[in-house]
């Protein structure tokens, strides 16, 4: 590669990473934390399930008539999901289709329904710090759908980032991976670093790189799609992608008895073995032209992609449609199934989450290195003393706003175990503004070693003591809990003394690098200026 193909590529890779570093650190601390989404909600309301259990698997008849109880369900459609390994699945009724109906029927409603007690709880009320995390990983938090772009444009420059930087480094890939030297000046320690770990993560980067751009900006793609291939209706698209069906029209006919809901997906439990039920679809509820459409898959374990669809006619029993997940699979549901799985993470069980949230940390730590590199190749004297008090101040910021997401997290499990019955208002309020006010005091210290020695202090600190605050609200301490039924609990408690045991290794490990010895040494043995004293900026994600 020529040179100036070379400084293209290098300031193309600078600019682009500079530009989404905060926001990509944010996604991916967050996003880290969202790989056990289900374990912290679960930790956090005290309602535990079987760990890797998938799928609806209570009485679908009892809900029913749970239903039926407080609400007109005639003429509606109704679906029932599991999309999270919790208690509670998600009810979602149109209003009803009967022109006739009252007023109250002809009102949609969504809500969550413990299975165990048949409580419902409206989507703000059943809000966990799990949830929070995982939609702050592409920032659902922004008015839709400006976050969701945000975040896919983030994804999608990160890309961007990954490419030019394998470029970049591409000659010297190798031999710059065995290279690490913790005795040398600021800069190569944070390059040698940036390197090393960026190659280590590289693959797990590029996968979320891509899958993140896909599922956020999948909108924008398909606008054209919407326009030219389907006349601009998007309910052709769902249906041409299977993520949608047309009900059939309503009858006006009650049906003189109401068959049971449970039977039909007993049969489709009945026709394939092993087979996960994760969403039931009922429409025009009680009519003669009524229709229950049971969806489900395959465990990994049996089959990576296999999906089963299994429609009756409510009234006769008939069956309608049928997709078998042993042989019907398509190239459809293929890409559809791969694309969620391994953004997800969620098809080998906890090692592959652990791994991935491993990798989500060091992939903090590579965004942050690359910004420290781009502060200290800056710190010159070249570099008019205007420009660099800027870079000094942006850094600064960066700093103090990235790393403080630790402490704060840690905080937030405690707040949220401590005041109990919480919903959104309560997560939004105590994590923002705590995060604003501590990334206020370390922005106004104005030291990134400081900033970045007393975040990890803190984040430690705090750790600690969630497991605490969990055997002292809940009673269930952590080495009473090590069972199949309470193994979210310990798992959550464990994850959190793991995490304050390395960060308080590190604390302790962190001294304050000096590079006026360094170049000493070099002015020993070299004519050319020393460049200016680089300031403090020794930062370990």
């Amino acid at each position: 590669m020529n040179n100036r193909s070379y400084n293209i590529l290098f300031h193309l890779h600078t600019i682009s990473g500079i530009i989404i570093s905060a926001g990509l650190f944010v996604i991916f601390f967050t996003g880290s934390f969202s790989f056990f989404r289900d374990e912290i909600a679960n930790w956090q309301k005290e309602e535990y399930t079987q760990p890797g259990d998938q799928g609806i698997k209570s009485n679908l008849d009892p809900i029913m008539d749970s239903l039926s109880k407080n609400y007109i369900l005639y003429g509606r459609d109704i679906e029932i999901g599991r999309h999270y390994n919790e208690r509670r699945v998600d009810i979602n009724m149109t209003a009803s289709k009967d022109s006739l109906a009252s007023e109250q029927a002809k009102l949609g409603s969504f809500f969550y329904l413990d299975t165990d007690t048949f409580d419902t709880y409206s989507y703000l009320e059943s809000y966990t710090l799990g949830e929070f995390l995982y939609r702050l990983h592409f920032f659902a938090q922004i008015p839709y759908p400006y976050g969701y772009y945000t975040s896919g444009l983030v994804s999608f420059f990160f890309l961007f980032a990954i490419i030019t930087g394998i470029l970049v480094h591409w000659n010297k890939i190798v031999s710059n991976f065995y290279t690490f030297r913790p005795r040398a000046k600021l800069k190569t320690i944070w390059t040698d670093a940036h390197t090393a770990l960026g190659v280590i993560g590289l693959p797990f980067q590029f996968v979320y790189a891509v899958t993140g751009a896909f599922f956020m900006l999948n909108v924008l793609m398909a606008a054209p799609n919407i326009m030219f291939l389907f006349e601009g209706s998007q309910q052709k698209l769902y249906n041409e992608l299977e993520m949608s069906e047309t009900p059939p029209p309503l009858a006006y006919e009650k049906l003189d008895q109401i068959p049971s809901i449970e039977g039909f997906a007993q049969q489709a439990r009945d026709k394939w073995q092993n087979i996960n039920l994760t969403h039931l679809h009922i429409y025009n509820y009680g009519d003669r032209s009524m229709r229950v459409t049971v969806e489900g898959e395959l465990p990994k374990n049996d089959k990576y992609t296999g999906t089963a669809i299994l429609s009756f006619d409510a009234g006769s029993g008939a069956i309608l449609a049928e997709k078998d997940p042993y042989k019907e699979n398509t190239y459809l549901d293929g890409v559809k199934n791969f694309l969620y799985r391994i953004h997800y993470g969620d098809y080998a069980g906890y090692g592959l989450r652990i791994i991935s949230f491993v990798l989500g940390l060091i992939s903090c730590f590579v965004i942050l290195s690359g910004v420290l590199i781009w502060l200290v190749a800056r710190e010159k004297k070249s570099v008019a003393e205007r420009k660099r008090r800027f870079n000094r101040a942006l850094v600064n910021i960066y700093v103090s706003v990235c790393l403080t997401l630790y402490p704060i997290t840690a905080l937030s499990f405690i707040a949220v175990k401590i005041q109990g019955e919480v919903d959104k208002s309560f997560v939004n309020d105590f994590y923002f503004i705590s995060w604003l006010l501590l990334s206020l005091f370390f922005i106004w210290r104005k030291d990134n070693y400081f900033t970045n020695k007393y975040c990890l202090l803190l984040g430690s600190a705090i750790g600690f003591i969630v497991p605490l605050v969990n055997g002292i609200v809940s009673g269930n301490w952590f080495w009473l809990s090590v069972n199949e039924q309470l193994f979210q609990s310990f798992f959550i408690d464990m994850l959190w003394i793991v995490l304050s045991i390395v960060s308080l290794w590190v604390f302790f490990k962190l001294k304050r690098k000096d590079d006026s010895t360094h170049d000493q040494k070099v002015q020993k043995h070299s004519k050319k200026p020393v460049h200016a004293r680089i300031e403090n900026a020794e930062v370990v994600s």
